[in-house]
């Protein structure tokens, strides 16, 4: 295949500049997405770690907005509360021990601690424990115990028996579930995160355009599940990482994720066949880094042999411009505080009245790739998705709008899906949500050797 390891490693080139349309209709200059590089590991920890005590200094604030006095959290070693994964420091790689941690509103006298923290493998965490308690006499502590919701149920089973025989009945009686603590804990991005999930963000456009490139596609020869390895050993060779396998699918000859025979499978594998000329190939792919996950779904077109843009089939352009009209409705429908079954089913009365036909899959993004917070409909729920499309949108969060829209293409006499993922993030300023690198607005080209056309094949920017 072409595109090999040596060209991972390769001399990553600076592109010409490209005139792009943007999203107010100006033309405006962007450059092709480059590679951001992640600073040295030490500094990563700095810079983490510092998001981590920003978070944590919202803690109290929270406590008070959903009605408790404390907040209590303890795990074992590799059986690790999920919260603790967004507290931690850089340098904890699992819990140890047993690791408790307890948060207080208004701790008394003021200027108290308003967090406490032990590592212990012994009964004095629960002498200290109960020790604190007497002194601070919250009536309402927290625990994560829900029983759907997967950020605000990380306290075992086992664990929740065990502070309740160590601490007894009295304390016992004062645990409460209160799911959107924890949730917005995670989902809460604080904003000095922007800068570098922008960058992570560019990353992950370039490396999707580099990999639907004729760089690395030899029609007729290059399979997708080339593509697919090829995008993991470019993530390994930047020194990023991933959530999750990166998948290319050949839209219309293979079944769109979601639109298997079993409609409840998210992400079915690929089939793995040659991709030709003429196909319309899609990626589902993500990076990580710096606790951080990005989410970004894209379309590219292999272009015969001297074909140029022009040449495109005008139901593909018109394809992608119906599912970026589908982006635009549901960001303006993501008002603060509806549920995610309200802007479902407001995006979807929408899109039915624009003559749209498609499926809403949105999630929260971030801290995890499928992160704490509302959902906005799913592949097999688009009538309201329990228990988390009950969930109210919080601002200072990012969002992956991931949703799909049909379009009949007369050029092929067939009705393709044109998904698109983009992430978003909630802007204070302007009280709205912004696109944090920018969205596909242009489909990328798999160009042949006669017939490059370097004008095309950017998003908005």
């Amino acid at each position: 295949m072409r595109g090999s390891l040596s060209g991972i490693v390769g001399t990553i080139a600076a592109l010409a500049t490209l005139h792009v349309q943007s999203s107010t209709g100006s033309q405006v200059a962007a450059k092709t997405p480059q590679y951001q590089l992640l600073p040295s590991l030490r500094e990563q920890a700095d810079i983490v770690d510092a998001w981590t005590e920003e978070r944590k200094a919202l803690i109290p604030g929270l406590l008070r907005k959903y009605g408790v006095d404390a907040w209590l959290m303890s795990q074992r070693e590799y059986a690790e509360d999920t919260v603790f994964w967004a507290l931690k420091p850089s340098t904890a790689f699992s819990a140890r021990r047993r690791t408790t941690q307890l948060f207080l509103a208004d701790p008394s006298p003021p200027g108290s601690p308003t967090s406490y923290s032990w590592i212990e493998n012994t009964d004095l965490v629960w002498r200290e424990l109960r020790a604190v308690l007497e002194v601070q006499q919250p009536a309402r502590i927290a625990v994560d115990a829900h029983r759907e919701l997967a950020f605000a149920s990380g306290l075992h089973a086992g664990e929740r028996d065990a502070i309740a025989t160590a601490l007894g009945d009295e304390w016992a009686a004062k645990f409460v579930v209160a799911p959107m603590l924890p949730i917005e804990v995670v989902a809460h991005m604080v904003p000095g995160r922007l800068e570098w999930y922008r960058k992570m963000m560019e990353t992950s456009w370039a490396i999707i355009e580099e990999a639907f490139s004729e760089k690395i596609i030899v029609p007729g020869v290059t399979r997708s599940s080339d593509v697919e390895w090829w995008m993991r050993e470019k993530i390994q060779a930047l020194n990023y990482t991933t959530w999750f396998q990166p998948s290319v699918f050949i839209v219309g000859n293979d079944e769109f994720p979601g639109q298997a025979v079993d409609e409840t499978v998210d992400d079915p594998h690929a089939p793995d066949r040659p991709i030709n000329y003429g196909d319309l190939i899609h990626t589902d792919f993500g990076v990580s880094a710096l606790g951080l996950n990005t989410d970004t779904q894209h379309l590219g077109y292999v272009l015969r042999p001297g074909e140029t843009e022009a040449d495109i089939p005008a139901g593909m352009l018109e394809g992608l411009k119906k599912v970026n009209r589908l982006q635009d409705i549901v960001k303006e429908n993501m008002k603060i505080g509806l549920t995610g079954d309200e802007i479902l089913m407001a995006s979807r009365k929408q899109m039915q009245a624009e003559g749209i036909e498609g499926k809403i899959y949105c999630h929260a993004t971030g801290e995890w790739g499928h992160s704490a917070g509302a959902v906005i409909g799913m592949t097999n729920l688009q009538d309201g998705v329990p228990v988390l499309g009950e969930l109210p949108l919080l601002k200072n969060t990012y969002y992956s709008i991931e949703l799909y829209a049909e379009h009949f293409v007369p050029e092929i006499n067939q009705v393709l899906k044109f998904p698109q993922e983009e992430d978003v993030y909630w802007d204070e300023d302007a009280q709205s949500w912004e696109w944090v690198y920018g969205r596909q607005e242009k489909l990328l080209l798999v160009r042949s050797q006669e017939g490059k056309d370097s004008s095309y094949g950017a998003g908005e920017l």
